[in-house]
C-alpha cells in the first residue's frame, strides 16, 4: 500500500474575515502563499477543518469584523494557536486614538501592514463592503480614518430602491456622458466614486500631514479599478490586510 506524502508546512494560516467575504492565505514569516476567497455567510467549521487539515500549521492569525464567525474559526483550529487581531498585540505601529477597542481588527492589520512596507506617513484606502481610509502618522501612530459606503454597496442600493434603474456590473467607463441608463449609471459611480476618494485623501492630508507627503496604498476588492485613473494613490496591494497579519504574526510569536 502507498505511503502517503507527508503535510508541508506553513508558519501561518491568515484569515480575514470581512462582512461579505473571507480571505485566506497559507503564509511563511516572509511572504503569502496561494490565496483563496469565500463567501462569509458560508464560512463554517467544516469548511475550515478542510482547508487546516491541508498543512501542518503553526499558528492561525486572523482579523474579524463578524464576532459571530469567532467561535467557529477556534473550533476549526483544534490545538492550532489562534492569535486574533486586537489593539491588545503588538502591531509595530502606535495608537493614538480616543477608544482603541472599537477599531476594527482590518484596519489594524492595514496600518500595521502600510507603516512596514511603505513607512509613515501613510493612508490605506480599503474598497471593501465600506471604504475605509486608515491613517498612519509621520511618527508611526494610528490616529484614525474615515468610513464611507462601498461602491458596490451605493449602487446596490440604486438598483433595489428605484423602479426602472438596472443592476450594474461595475467596469471603466467609455465616456463621462452616458448615453444609455447603465452607461450614465456607470460613469457617476465610478467617476463620482473617484471624486469621492480624491477628496476625502486632500482633507486627510491637509488636516493630518500638512506639507509633508504620505504614501497613499489601496487595497480591497475595487481597488484596481478605482485607482488605475488616480494619480494621488501611489499603490495598489490587492492582499494588504493579508500581509498585515503576516506581520502582526510575526511581531506576537
Amino acid at each position: 500500500m502507498p505511503r502517503s506524502l507527508p503535510r508541508r508546512k506553513s508558519d501561518y494560516l491568515l484569515i480575514d474575515v470581512s462582512n461579505s467575504f473571507t480571505k485566506l492565505a497559507f503564509a511563511s514569516r516572509k511572504k503569502l502563499g496561494g490565496k483563496e476567497r469565500i463567501a462569509t455567510d458560508r464560512l463554517s467549521a467544516a469548511t475550515l477543518g478542510k482547508l487546516i487539515r491541508q498543512r501542518v500549521v503553526e499558528q492561525i492569525v486572523v482579523s474579524s469584523v463578524v464576532p459571530k464567525k469567532n467561535a467557529l474559526i477556534r473550533r476549526a483550529a483544534g490545538r492550532i494557536p489562534v492569535l486574533f487581531v486586537s489593539v491588545k498585540c503588538a502591531l509595530g505601529v502606535g495608537v493614538d486614538y480616543p477608544d482603541p477597542e472599537s477599531i476594527g481588527a482590518d484596519r489594524l492589520a492595514n496600518a500595521a501592514a502600510v507603516a512596514a512596507l511603505f513607512g509613515s506617513p501613510a493612508v490605506v484606502v480599503d474598497f471593501g463592503t465600506a471604504v475605509t481610509f486608515d491613517v498612519v502618522s509621520a511618527d508611526r501612530s494610528y490616529i484614525g480614518g474615515v468610513i464611507a459606503p462601498g461602491l458596490e454597496a451605493m449602487t446596490t442600493y440604486l438598483y433595489k430602491r428605484t423602479a426602472l434603474l438596472p443592476k450594474l456590473i461595475l467596469a471603466e467607463p467609455r465616456r463621462a456622458v452616458g448615453r444609455s441608463t447603465k452607461a450614465a449609471m456607470l460613469s457617476g459611480a465610478i467617476f463620482g466614486y473617484r471624486g469621492l476618494v480624491k477628496e476625502i485623501l486632500v482633507k486627510i492630508g491637509a488636516e493630518a500631514f500638512g506639507q509633508r507627503k504620505a504614501k497613499i496604498v489601496a487595497t480591497g476588492g475595487y481597488a484596481q479599478l478605482i485607482a488605475a485613473q488616480m494619480p494621488a494613490i501611489d499603490a495598489v496591494r490587492p492582499h494588504l490586510t493579508l500581509e498585515g497579519l503576516r506581520i502582526i504574526g510575526n511581531l506576537n510569536r
